[in-house]
């Protein structure tokens, strides 16, 4: 497996060119053939000359990768390939063939079993389902004398066993869609099958991969200001058109796998190849899809494969009646905390289940990537709990690592990288996993990006703190502290601060006056001015330091006022304590938009700052820029400046002080001018830069630049400094937002000299 051959399988369906050319090789096709999709076979491994202290762990890393090379082996003489084996829904579940429908289940604790449904009237005997060797039962149901199906379109099935827990009728762990009636508590599965004119189709290409990644994170039932269940609909309607606007180029969308328990975020998945009933039909999810393509915004799903649902009326859970079916036994197989099943990566049908779930994904709906979930609880056998992770190697490659799992995870994006060189995979890490984010053929995990998750933990310790604590060396090492050739996405907040219970960054900031000095023609507050203005520039310091992708949780853009409580009732617990629910009411799981879209109200200069804020990095793209210089973390001024690209970047978090005529060092000579400042007025700042100002560097080294221009900083600001001989294209065509240029007299504020820090921080190795 270690020379250039491959497998080759046909695929039945033609696919885009840019999406089904396999790496490394010509192919030369008639427009009408199926192109031919396959996936590289395991390179050699380099991960050691990327990090040579992985040298002193190779044995654990030698291992490893033999595994994810017996596994790939293994499927290659067993399955036919990745390629196929990735393909488990063409067999397991409902196929429909010109002749009638098959369904196959994977059961092997089962004595017996029948499918059983609307179509039959449910009875257990008219259709009984046959065994083989492997634990798969099967049965064949010929079409109807007049042609159609035997399962109509939309009627419900489930499939009862005789197990060794007893009867249990279960949903189809393949089902591809599921509903609750209304006044029932457990789901049925549905045969999803809708004639050929009411299928949608498809009309827009997969926008290519953005250099710069900005992601929309979204909850498509809590997006509309109505207290209700919002729609993929309205959604694709009202609020991709709101992200095309803002400036995002990406959206990632929660609880898309079916979840019987709204309330769980999406994350205790009942039904993993289906789309949520609640929001729609899976048609009118592609419509959003498609919708978004057409916008030129990326589409990335949060899929869970970490754990399961432990529902068994619903979800895998006991699905044949055994605990270790799907999942480990015992305690092995619970997560203590998150009361779910968690996964066998160990088990050949376990690993067809959820690598053909995650190419499902991409093949039907056209997503164009992943946001994995919890993947620390994944790779390692104490799921990350009560660890405190240090970056000390010794923590990363021991016998507290499930190997099985991070072969997994090499599987997975090996597979959707080989399939997709375009699509997109982002790993939910908080241990900082070595080779996280290192290619598969080099051995790594094969992620394209890491949440920067120590960041929002960074913004909650600060946030705590006194203005005279916040330390700016802290700050700087937080944001810059990632692995070298390793991308990462950066938040300042993450979805769960804006639950119930939990507090968002402006409520941090703001408190209480939120509620009630907001409005434009109300007298602002101290605490109002200083949470709008300190608001500002987390976003843009995270954003400019943090990764080379960003992320936004809806709503947060503005500072939204209201945290989530999803609907539910009072809960009784075994020791008698009734926790109050909230009368099932939608009136705090739901995003105010309204409120961001007032001019009347001060949400609506922090949701244009975030706007401008997107734009100039599309312009601009600074987030990925080769050159990243530190050039000043002054503690005693509260200052940072640092170069990205031809962006000079300015922040002044003192709480009194404004310096005039201040000294910022620059890489390239030339004039200056300001492209973003967080004090305009349309922001809701107070005016105090002129922007028709020049800035003109002169030579002379400063903070351990080259040259430098003089500028005046305002208390609790953060500008941004573009050389003016450097005008880069317009990205995508996206329409920039233009700051307006006021001209406001600088206010009578204290002034200091400044003089240079001695710390400068090189970012460019």
């Amino acid at each position: 497996m270690e020379d250039d051959t491959e497998i080759e399988v046909e695929e039945q369906e033609s696919v885009p060119k840019e999406l089904s050319t396999p790496l490394n090789r010509k192919i030369i096709t008639e427009k009408s053939e199926a192109k031919p999709r396959t996936i590289p076979p395991p390179g050699i491994g380099q991960i050691y000359e990327i990090d040579p202290s992985l040298l002193g762990f190779r044995q654990h890393l030698d291992y490893r990768y033999a595994q994810y090379k017996r596994m790939r082996e293994e499927i290659d003489k067993y399955e036919g390939g990745l390629e196929v084996f990735s393909r488990g829904y063409e067999k397991l579940g409902f196929v429909r063939s010109e002749m009638g429908i098959t369904y196959r289940e994977w059961a092997p604790g089962a004595k017996s079993a029948a499918l059983i449904g609307d179509f039959n009237n449910w009875n257990p005997n008219a259709d009984i389902m046959n065994r083989n060797e492997f634990g798969v039962w099967e049965i064949f149901l010929p079409n109807n004398a007049d042609g159609s199906p035997a399962i109509p379109h939309g009627s419900r099935v489930k499939i009862r066993m005789e197990t060794p827990s007893g009867i249990k009728d279960s949903i189809p762990a393949w089902i591809k869609f599921s509903v609750q009636a209304p006044g029932e508590i457990p789901y049925n599965g549905i045969y999803y099958d809708p004639p050929e004119e009411e299928k949608y189709v498809f009309k827009h290409p997969r926008p290519k991969r953005p250099k710069s990644l900005r992601i929309y994170e979204s909850h498509v039932g809590m997006s509309s200001p109505e207290p209700m269940i919002n729609t993929y609909a309205n959604f694709r309607d009202d609020v991709l058109p709101r992200i095309k606007r803002l400036g995002y180029n990406a959206v990632q969308i929660m609880a898309i796998q079916e979840h019987s328990y709204y309330a769980s975020f999406g994350y205790h998945v009942t039904n993993f190849f289906a789309p949520s009933s609640r929001f729609g039909t899976p048609d009118d999810l592609k419509s959003l899809i498609d919708k978004a393509h057409e916008l030129g915004i990326l589409v990335l799903m949060d899929i869970v494969h970490s754990h399961a649902s432990n529902n068994v009326l619903d979800g895998l859970n006991m699905f044949d009646g055994t605990d270790g079916h799907y999942f480990h036994m015992g305690s092995r197989g619970q997560h203590s905390v998150w009361d779910s099943r968690l996964f066998n990566y160990g088990s050949w049908e376990v690993l067809r289940y959820l690598l053909s779930n995650a190419r499902w994904w991409l093949e039907e709906y056209k997503f164009d990537g992943y946001r994995f979930d919890g993947v620390t609880s994944m790779m390692y056998i104490h799921h990350g709990l009560q660890v405190g992770f240090t970056g000390n190697y010794n923590e990363y490659f021991g016998y507290a690592t499930d190997v099985d799992a991070v072969v997994y995870l090499m599987l997975v994006n090996d597979m959707i990288h080989g399939l997709y060189p375009e699509a997109v995979t982002i790993g939910e890490d908080v241990s900082g996993m070595p080779t996280f984010c290192i290619p598969v053929q080099d051995g790594g995990v094969g992620f394209d990006y890491r949440l920067h998750m120590a960041i929002a933990d960074k913004w909650i310790e600060i946030l705590k703190k006194r203005d005279e604590d916040w330390k700016m060396g802290d700050i700087v090492h937080t944001l810059t502290n990632r692995r070298w050739m390793e991308k990462c996405v950066a938040y300042a907040e993450s979805h769960d601060q804006a639950l119930v219970g939990d507090k968002t960054i402006a409520f941090w900031l703001m408190d209480k006056d939120m509620y009630e000095f907001m409005a434009l023609d109300r007298p602002s507050t101290a605490l109002i001015d200083r949470g709008i203005a300190l608001h500002k520039m987390i976003r843009l310091i995270t954003m400019g330091l943090g990764g080379e992708g960003y992320l936004n949780f809806m709503g947060n853009e503005f500072g939204h006022p209201e945290w989530i409580d999803f609907p539910r009732g009072d809960q009784c617990l075994p020791n008698g304590v009734v926790i109050t629910g909230n009368g099932y009411s939608y009136d705090k799981c739901r995003r105010r938009f309204d409120l961001g879209d007032a001019d009347y109200l001060r949400y609506r200069g922090m949701q244009e700052f975030d706007q401008a804020m997107q734009h100039v990095e599309e312009k601009y793209g600074f987030m990925t820029s080769e050159h990243t210089y530190i050039s000043r973390k002054d503690e005693k001024d509260r200052v940072i400046v640092f170069e990205k690209g031809n962006l000079v970047f300015v922040f002044n978090f003192h709480w009194n002080n404004s310096y005039f005529d201040y000294r910022v060092g620059c890489a390239k000579p030339g004039k200056y001018k300001i492209v973003l400042d967080s004090d305009d007025p349309l922001f809701g700042g107070f005016g105090r830069l002129d922007h028709n100002a020049e800035y003109f560097s002169f030579e002379g080294w400063y903070g351990d630049r080259p040259r430098s221009f003089m500028v005046y900083a305002p208390n609790r600001t953060a500008v941004v400094y573009a050389l003016v001989e450097d005008e880069p294209k317009v990205v995508n065509d996206l329409e920039l937002v233009e700051i307006p240029e006021t001209v406001k007299p600088a206010a009578a504020e204290p002034v200091k000299e400044s003089e240079p820090d001695e710390e400068s921080e090189p970012l460019d190795s």
